[in-house]
Parts: C-alpha cells; structure tokens; sequence
C-alpha cells in the first residue's frame, strides 16, 4: 500500500497533475489525461510507457 505522504507527493509526469489512487488500489490515475499508471509490489510505475489510457 502506498502511504499517503509519498500519495500527495506523485504528479502525472505528462501534465504535473497529482494522481490520485483507482477505486481498486492497483494504479496511480491522472484526472487531466487520463492516464492510469500501474502499481508493482507496491512501487509507484511512473513511466509514459508503462501508462493505460482511460477515457472514463
């Protein structure tokens, strides 16, 4: 689980925009592009690359 001082932390590295946690705790979500990125063993994955784009 990520604490919520590294949660504050995190920005979209495409906009600069916090992240926000996904409703099911396996990703980073940037609310401006839409771009979720995943969470491994706990550790934020925050390449472009890595990122799923959801519209919704």
């Amino acid at each position: 689980m990520i604490s919520k001082q590294l949660l504050e932390l995190l920005a979209c590295p495409v906009c600069k925009i916090r992240v926000e946690l996904t409703a099911d705790g396996q990703g980073l979500k940037c609310s401006n592009c839409h771009r979720v990125y995943p969470i491994c063993d706990d550790i934020p994955v925050m390449r472009v690359d890595e990122a799923l784009v959801q519209n919704t």
